[in-house]
This record gives structure tokens, C-alpha cells and sequence, in this order.
């Protein structure tokens, strides 16, 4: 796989904005467990661009879902980076390793090999670092509940506003 995705020459200006003019968030975070399952995802949408599309139209229902499968796809083709990665560093944290259009892929490796990806307009390291470190003592939370089984899919909702508000906190 190539390390940089090339920019599509179409009529549309990339993933931030939308083909249409609509505001697409601007996150979208993943986590992914040691088999390739997605077992969390979230996206998120930053203040600015909250203010900015809250006087104009919304997004249809269907180009919020194209948007969603685009930026999955976005996110897992980036796996085979991070595995690339892995096995070259001792960091977790292994800060941006692909970009596509104008946003960037930045990736966390846990020590029990949960990915943790974030799909992002560029963003200072260390929230990002700090975002990724907060997931991290989430999630390592949700592993100490004896009615959580590992590599299954997170759907606590308390797990879910702390990812948010940290989210919002950071990005």
C-alpha cells in the first residue's frame, strides 16, 4: 500500500468540505481490536465548524452516511501502516502515519495490540497524544469490567461521553 493517499482531481475539494458545500466532521475515531473488528467508533465535529454550518443547511441523511463509509475506509486502509509500524518502534503513540486529501491519520498501539485511530484536519501532536492517552485509560477501564469480553464491541454509553468530552477537551 502506498504511504500517502494521492488527492483525487475531481470537482470536489477533499474530505473537509464535501462535494455538495456541506461541513463533514471533523474526526472520526476507531478503535479496532486484535482480530480487525471495530469495536468503537465515533465522530465528532469541532466547535468551529458547529458555528459555521449552524445557520445553513444540514446534512442530508444519505451524505452523512457516504461520509461515514468514506472515512471508515479512510481509517482501516491505514491499518497496514500501522502494522508496518509496529514492529519498528517501542512507542505507542505513533503519531501521524498517513494523510489523505487534507486530513490526517494518526494512530495508537496498546499494549494488549488494540489500534486506536484518528482521522484528522491537522491538529497539534500533543492533543492528539493526550486525546489518545485518555481513550486509552478508558478503555483500560471497560477491561476491568468482569461483564466486558475483550475484542467485543464497546457500547457503554458512560464509555461514550468520556471519549466525547475528551474529544471536545483536545480536538
Amino acid at each position: 500500500m502506498n504511504a500517502t493517499h494521492s488527492t483525487s482531481s475531481s470537482g470536489g475539494s477533499g474530505i473537509g468540505s464535501g462535494p455538495l458545500g456541506y461541513g463533514t466532521p471533523t474526526c472520526y475515531f476507531v478503535m479496532i481490536g486484535t482480530k480487525d473488528n471495530p469495536i468503537y467508533e465515533a465522530e465528532f465535529v469541532s466547535v468551529n465548524t458547529a458555528r459555521s454550518s449552524s445557520g445553513g443547511a444540514t446534512i442530508p441523511e444519505a451524505k452523512k452516511e457516504e461520509f461515514r463509509h468514506l472515512n471508515q475506509f479512510i481509517a482501516h486502509s491505514a491499518l497496514d501502516m500501522v502494522e508496518d509500524i509496529q514492529w519498528s518502534t517501542n512507542q505507542m503513540y505513533l503519531k501521524s502515519i498517513d494523510k489523505f486529501n487534507e486530513r490526517f491519520i494518526s494512530a495508537y498501539l496498546t499494549a494488549g495490540n488494540i489500534k486506536m485511530l484518528l482521522l484528522h484536519d491537522a491538529k497539534g501532536e500533543d492533543v492528539i497524544r493526550n486525546f489518545f492517552n485518555e481513550c486509552y485509560e478508558f478503555y483500560i477501564k471497560t477491561l476491568l469490567n468482569p461483564f466486558y469480553e475483550p475484542n467485543s464491541v464497546i457500547s457503554s454509553p458512560a464509555f461514550d461521553t468520556k471519549v466525547r468530552l475528551s474529544a471536545k477537551r483536545y480536538l
